[in-house]
């Protein structure tokens, strides 16, 4: 089942100090399979801990891998890389650009990590790394249940049954 990265945006009224009320908007990641499956999932998520909240927009992010460290990180971070390659046909340099988010403490930590996940195995630049406003990425988890009821799945018991004494005899006779 292919998923994709959905930005949910919510508005909700806050009371403040000196009882002002406060407009928050706030951003969340989702991993979704469609839009619809990313709004659902929002309002699942995004109703436990929220009385009355408006989720006023939903976009697709196309990014190739979100990485999440378990560090205390609490900042997202956007992240450009180019990987260089050379094309063989125009004997010149490429430059192919893809967008990554790592969550990081500051925009050094961002750079440091993303650039001890990237390795040293192509050449890449890496060109922006810009904060978002996303407070929390949500992967996309499927339960047993779930994954079970997909397919045509049997007992392990109702599989693997005893050979019988023909099957056996067969054997022995190839020995």
């Amino acid at each position: 089942m292919q998923t994709s990265w959905f930005q949910i945006k919510i508005k909700y009224q806050q009371i403040a100090e000196g009882d002002k009320v406060v407009n928050v908007t706030e951003a969340y990641l989702f991993d979704a399979v469609s839009y619809t499956d990313a709004e659902t999932r929002g309002y699942q998520y995004l109703a436990n801990g929220r009385q009355d909240f408006q989720l006023f927009s939903i976009s697709k992010m196309k990014l190739v891998e979100v990485f999440m460290q378990d560090d205390g990180s609490e900042y997202w971070f956007k992240c450009r890389v180019q990987y260089i390659i050379f094309d063989e046909k125009t004997k010149a340099e490429k430059k192919t650009a893809v967008m990554m988010l790592i969550n990081a403490k500051d925009i050094k930590h961002a750079f440091e990590s993303l650039q001890e996940r990237l390795g040293m195995v192509e050449d890449y630049i890496i060109s922006d790394i810009n904060v978002t406003k996303i407070l929390e990425v949500i992967p996309y988890e499927q339960t047993p249940e779930q994954i079970l009821s997909q397919g045509n799945f049997k007992p392990f018991a109702e599989v693997i049954s005893e050979p019988s004494d023909a099957e056996i005899s067969k054997v022995e006779d190839n020995l």
